[in-house]
């Protein structure tokens, strides 16, 4: 299957591909026909910036949006600096760019004058899938204001007893994650702005964090299959956007026990071909002690798409350029990726603009 095939298989699983889906598919192959290798390697990198619109900070994001970075995430600061950074690095940029952030109980998780709301962990028995499906949209609204189209939320990891993941989990019940998750998905997703499952194949069981090292995932693939895919694998009939891979060893899958987000077993054999996970894969932060080793080229041949938080963006850019001219990864690796990226980019404009209709 070439991958425009599977960009039309996208948004419809019974194959009537929607007009905007179309248009959004062919407008990512003429974006991709003009494109040179740099132009396609700087499209994987999400660098991280603090929302803060200080001279320094404003001319990195004007230096990203002239490299033709796909986007940045943002870090802790202010809505009013994230706007302006939205705002200048759109500007700069030939081709939009993806703004994310973390916002797992709201914005307020990382901009000090937006909401907060409770912890995933308080949220309680009563809440239902149309009370989640309404926060996702509040979420998604605050989120359209400033310019932000990303969340890097929710989170499906199932905790167990002692798991790191602790407050940031909907709970225990894998079924009743998957609700939640997929509810509050579906609300953010409904105001244009996407939504990125974590941490994939599931932190729930890891007393570790892996922002100090990385994290050894002891469960059996048995218990895997029917507690920490699950959500996953609910998420992803769903038909939703994105999946973040954790900096996760998880032997029963990777024997050799590679961090997940470099791992070609969990993700091009267990997320793409056996879940049949269509959408954008996004590795965890490169910045995290747990990342240790992994590199945007050992990323992008495992099968991620895009690379979170680089410590040193144009070092990331150069490692995939090499690796295709060296052979090591082929063009047309990385073509699928750099599409999916711009049909997912296409068809938020184009809701966007059908919207003001």
């Amino acid at each position: 299957m070439s991958g425009k095939d599977v960009l039309l298989e996208m948004h419809d699983s019974v194959g009537r591909v929607s007009d905007l889906s179309r248009r959004a598919s062919e407008m990512a192959d003429s974006i991709l026909h003009g494109m040179t290798l740099e132009a396609k390697a700087a499209q994987l990198m999400l660098p991280a910036l603090f929302s803060s619109d200080d001279i320094y900070t404003l001319k990195a994001v004007g230096e990203y949006g002239r490299k033709g970075v796909g986007g940045v995430v943002l870090l802790k600061g202010t809505s009013g600096s994230a706007s302006v950074i939205a705002d200048s690095l759109t500007r700069s940029s030939l081709i939009s760019p993806f703004v994310s952030i973390d916002a797992e109980w709201g914005l307020g998780m990382r901009l000090s004058d937006e909401p907060s709301y409770p912890f995933n962990s308080e949220i309680g028995d009563e809440a239902s899938e149309k009370d989640m499906f309404d926060y996702g949209a509040t979420v998604g609204r605050q989120c359209r204001e400033l310019g932000i189209n990303m969340v890097l939320g929710p989170v499906v990891d199932v905790a167990s007893k002692g798991s790191f993941m602790g407050r940031r989990s909907y709970g225990s019940d894998p079924v009743r994650v998957s609700d939640l998750a997929v509810a509050y998905s579906r609300g953010l997703e409904s105001m244009g702005v996407m939504s990125v499952a974590k941490h994939f194949p599931g932190h729930g069981s890891a007393k570790g964090d892996s922002h100090k090292g990385k994290p050894v995932i002891e469960r059996s693939l048995h218990q895997m299959d029917s507690v920490d895919l699950y959500p996953f694998r609910k998420y992803i009939e769903a038909g939703l956007s994105a999946v973040m891979v954790g900096h996760l060893a998880v032997p029963a899958i990777d024997p050799d026990m590679q961090p997940a987000a470099v791992s070609r077993t969990v993700i091009s054999d267990l997320l793409i071909k056996e879940l049949g996970f269509k959408g954008l894969i996004l590795t965890d932060a490169l910045t995290m002690g747990g990342a240790e080793g992994a590199g945007a080229d050992k990323a992008l041949a495992a099968g991620a798409d895009i690379i979170l938080a680089p410590v040193n963006t144009d070092e990331e850019i150069g490692r995939i350029v090499s690796a295709v001219n060296r052979g090591e990864i082929s063009i047309d690796r990385l073509n699928v990726s750099v599409r999916k990226i711009l049909f997912y980019k296409s068809l938020m404009a184009l809701r966007n603009i059908s919207d003001k209709r």
